[in-house]
């Protein structure tokens, strides 16, 4: 297909949403026209695999943590959730690329720590849950669009007088291992001269039972996941999130670095679900409508950083 013809289709897909600009193209023209072409064929090796064994191999966390509405597990074992459809769109565009309609999707549950390690050994081909793009990561990971952003804070009891950081002062915290925590908390800590002392555990459920049972004071993760774990805990009603945000935390679908083909691809479809609106309505699904087994809605309306990120969509971060 030529650029030309990529070009006329975006036109075309502007005019039937009704943008009134040139923003709406300019947005998406670079992720579409950088890899609009499809030379798939022997340039990426995860192309390359997926034509062969004819699946795309997702790797998700939330099999232990409440990582709704990004991951949600329902009672039959069917994975669900905005993470998960995010990639399960970026598969069926895959299909229509490759011409393979009869590609499969498999699985495969990770956590904080193996999560990493399914990508490089070529486990899985895409993580979907709520990885974080940050420099450290890219170092040795590729990162999408991202698809959220959210801010770190700390849930404490109710009762603690713990009501922001300076509060913290020569406390025990608590956070997940694997995740960017400790590099967020320790900076907060120097700067301010806290002297904190972090223990990291291998859940976030683990982190919640030790900060329930009086064995630590704060519980510091990204917000919307606290959200989960607090909802999660035995009594939540006795526990806050408390804190001014300390930083922003942009989530991604993460893939392995060094196959630029394969991230072409991916951020194509990316583009595509920006570009047609489906980002919105899969938000939409997940954050303002009742969902799961309880039909819980969290009604948490599309925040202002990420849709005008959505605006101008872009895999770069400057964290």
């Amino acid at each position: 297909m030529s650029i030309d013809k990529w070009v006329f289709e975006m036109r075309h897909l502007a005019s039937i949403f009704n943008c009134r600009s040139s923003s709406f193209f300019n947005a998406v023209a670079w992720l579409l026209l950088a890899g609009a072409l499809p030379q798939f064929a022997a340039a990426s090796e995860t192309l390359k695999k997926i034509q062969e064994n004819r699946t795309v191999v997702l790797a998700f966390m939330g099999v232990v943590d409440n990582l709704s509405p990004f991951v949600l597990i329902e009672p039959d074992g069917e994975v669900s959730g905005y993470s998960i459809d995010i990639c399960l769109k970026i598969v069926q565009g895959i299909k229509r690329e490759m011409k393979l309609p009869n590609i499969k999707i498999q699985f495969i549950p990770v956590n904080t720590s193996t999560r990493f390690s399914a990508l490089l050994d070529n486990r899985a081909d895409l993580e979907c849950s709520v990885s974080t793009n940050n420099a450290d990561r890219r170092k040795n990971f590729s990162f999408t669009i991202p698809h959220f952003f959210t801010s770190v804070r700390m849930l404490v009891h109710v009762n603690s007088g713990i009501k922001d950081w300076s509060d913290l002062r020569n406390k025990r915290i608590v956070t997940t291992k694997g995740t960017a925590m400790s590099d967020v908390i320790n900076k907060r800590s120097n700067i301010a001269g806290l002297g904190l002392a972090i223990t990291e555990l291998e859940s976030d459920q683990e982190c919640v039972r030790m900060l329930e049972q009086g064995l630590a004071d704060a519980f510091v993760m990204d917000e919307i996941l606290l959200y989960g774990a607090r909802a999660s805990a035995g009594n939540p009603d006795k526990l806050v999130i408390a804190g001014t945000s300390l930083s922003v935390e942009p989530y991604a679908i993460m893939l392995r670095k060094g196959d630029p083909e394969f991230k072409k691809m991916v951020d194509k479809q990316m583009a595509k679900l920006v570009a047609s609106g489906e980002i919105l309505r899969l938000y939409n699904r997940w954050f303002m409508q009742p969902i799961g087994p309880e039909r819980r809605m969290l009604n948490m309306p599309m925040s202002y950083i990420l849709r005008d990120s959505l605006r101008y969509p872009t895999d770069k971060i400057t964290n």
